[in-house]
């Protein structure tokens, strides 16, 4: 089961405190509000240690499903995933003549570069000259990357640290595993490359973020943040657009525009951020001068189903409309392989229209007017 306890600079929001290292101490004040996303995440991953100490170490372990709240057939269908890309993991290992040693949900511990820091690797595999540190993520909403995740980093650290002294661990696979989103992101590395960013990125920021010291630096990692709503910081970043007095953009520089681009994304979310704590507050009795609560816009929905298409039947009409079900629910009713062999060549896929990203952005660059 996994752990609930939680260190001030915790590996998750790690992301978070090495960019703004005051943010732990101020986000420390605030108490977590648990949410039914969280508890279904928890209860995936039960269920996922579940699966891999049965299925795949052969150990005897309870069956959590008829505790689990949030248990579906989704559910289901993505930890027996994760349990069958842990066991391949270990079959790959062993036809290379590897003895792999598997810890799951194990507490890891790098307080060697955080002070207090520990946290839970999801499953932590040691074959070979390799340490592989899988983690799974049920969140649907937001697409996690396994490259230079420090989140990741850290428990890779904490592994390395635990196991060191009896593997002679050179390489880091680092594996993020989000099935609701169709993501294996992974992310190799040397453990000199590892230790170089413990020692010099990773600790320092965490000495600042312990002591409540350093800069403050909004930005999107802001989106998880507990003060995210009230930091003065953020606003006063935010508010920087208003000197250039919104001109039209022909008025504006190429390097001006850059910069209100490169506010955009942060910008938009912060205004929705002040949004929802404006009406939480309204809610609660707080009167927000010039606005007011109203009744929302809601569809109309169908409270009997069936009831309403007897009647239309009865009436001589069809109430029922026959369509194919879309690619996503096609290809989780088939299996990707067998929907590629039986489908795949009707699919296709239109140029998407030319979008401006920022240069991190892994998909390739157009090159020319014509690829426009």
């Amino acid at each position: 089961m996994p752990p609930s306890k939680h260190a001030l600079l915790s590996a998750s929001s790690s992301h978070r405190w090495i960019e703004c290292p005051p943010s732990a101490r101020l986000c420390e004040r605030v108490k977590e509000a648990s949410t039914s996303f969280a508890r279904e995440g928890s209860e995936a991953h039960e269920l996922c240690e579940y699966k891999l100490r049965t299925a795949v170490l052969g150990e005897k372990a309870n069956d959590p499903t008829s505790n689990l709240e949030f248990y579906n057939d989704e559910m289901e269908r993505c930890s027996n995933d994760y349990a069958t890309y842990i066991s391949e993991i270990i079959s790959g290992e062993k036809a290379e003549g590897n003895i792999p040693i598997v810890l799951i949900e194990q507490q890891l511990d790098f307080s060697k570069y955080v002070p207090d820091g520990f946290g839970t690797g999801d499953c932590v595999i040691v074959s070979g000259s390799t340490l592989y540190v899988i983690d799974y993520k049920h969140g649907l909403g937001v697409l996690v990357s396994a490259e230079k995740n420090s989140q990741m980093l850290c428990y890779a650290l904490g592994a390395y640290e635990a196991l060191k002294d009896i593997y002679e661990i050179k390489s880091i696979v680092m594996t993020i595993f989000q099935p609701r989103r169709e993501n294996l992101s992974t992310y190799k590395l040397s453990i000199a490359e590892l230790l170089d960013w413990g020692e010099n990125t990773l600790a320092p920021a965490a000495k600042l973020a312990y002591n409540g010291e350093g800069e403050f630096h909004p930005g999107l990692h802001c989106q998880f943040c507990k003060v995210k709503f009230t930091c003065r910081a953020r606003a006063e970043h935010h508010t920087k657009l208003l000197s250039m007095d919104f001109r039209e953009p022909e008025l504006l520089t190429i390097e001006e525009i850059a910069e209100v681009l490169d506010k955009a994304e942060t910008l938009s979310a912060w205004v929705n951020d002040i949004k929802e704590y404006a009406l939480g507050r309204a809610l609660k009795g707080v009167k927000i001068n010039g606005y007011k609560i109203v009744e929302g816009r809601a569809n109309r929905k169908i409270a009997n189903e069936q009831e309403v298409a007897d009647i239309i039947t009865q009436a001589g009409y069809e109430p029922y409309e026959n369509k194919l079900k879309g690619i996503t629910a096609l290809e989780r009713m088939l299996g990707k392989q067998k929907f590629n062999e039986l489908v795949g060549k009707y699919v296709d896929k239109p140029t998407g229209k030319p979008t401006l990203v920022k240069e991190s952005d892994k998909r390739p660059e157009l090159s020319s007017k014509n690829d426009f």
